[in-house]
């Protein structure tokens, strides 16, 4: 390992400052992993020559590179299966029925990563809510990386991330094949709508939401982040909105304004009343 505790020091604090995730001591080596092939791109023998450069120039590509590569963006469809037949099963219908006047229905995918989780309330949408093709029906999706960002608008999947959780009826219904990738079919591709958005930052106006999905994000902040960003969400979130966080997620001691959905095991939360 070639990284100091200088420069460690440093990547933890451009990446807390940039994007509120924290990397423990102890990680010098995921510093090192992932840091490695950006040295070698810039044509450096060692990730501590790359923080060194990095150190004396002023912020730019480079940097905005390290912070993305620092970012976990773990996702797969359908992952863990059980939040989305709750989605299926109860939020859906839930809010289907209280919105059936005014016919619109907006979903965010907080921190959508390379798209599946968005992707994945398409389809299910498609599959199993037929009516909602005549009503206004906006997905939207958001990370902080600009990469993930661009490959999920591409709705373009490797063999192995299609093996990662879909089904296979869902993927010859919804895939087509291209030489050895799978790529979303259109019309599912368009339900959602993808961009750059960090949540540490000022948040931009949007309309007020009916479902949330903001899974396995808050884990990798503090508490005083986790608490702005908790606060900020409330305020987007409709009165008798969901939220979904992760299963190691929770909001007790950190927001008390949200309450898990009695019974749930998947993540789902409402506003307190």
């Amino acid at each position: 390992m070639t990284i100091d505790q200088q420069g460690f020091n440093y990547v933890c604090d451009l990446v807390r400052t940039s994007s509120g995730v924290v990397l423990d001591g102890g990680k010098e080596y995921l510093v090192e992993a992932r840091l490695r092939p950006l040295a070698e791109s810039a044509g450096l023998a060692t990730v501590r020559s790359f923080i060194d450069r990095l150190r004396s120039t002023s912020p730019g590509e480079a940097h905005r590179n390290v912070i993305e590569a620092m970012t976990t963006n773990e996702t797969s469809f359908f992952r863990d299966l059980s939040p989305f037949e709750s989605l299926r099963t109860v939020i859906l219908p839930s809010v289907i029925a209280a919105r059936s006047k005014e016919r619109s229905l907006n979903i965010w995918s907080a921190a959508c990563s390379t798209g599946q989780e968005p992707y994945t309330a398409a389809m299910i949408i498609r599959e199993h809510f037929p009516d909602l093709e005549n009503w206004t029906c906006k997905i939207r999706a958001t990370d902080l990386a600009r990469k993930v960002i661009d490959r999920a608008s591409a709705g373009t999947y490797s063999q192995l991330e299609i093996n990662r959780g879909m089904p296979a009826a869902m993927l010859l219904k919804y895939f087509r094949r291209e030489r050895i990738e799978w790529v979303i079919r259109d019309d599912i591709r368009k339900m959602v709508e993808f961009s750059e958005f960090n949540l540490t930052r000022p948040w931009p106006s949007m309309p007020a939401m009916d479902l949330i999905f903001l899974r396995n994000v808050l884990i990798y902040f503090d508490v005083a982040t986790k608490q702005r960003i908790l606060r900020a969400t409330r305020d987007q979130l409709k009165p008798d909105g969901f939220m979904l966080l992760g299963n190691a997620e929770t909001t007790l001691g950190i927001d008390e304004g949200f309450e898990r959905l009695p019974g749930d095991r998947s993540g789902w939360h409402r506003l307190r009343k």
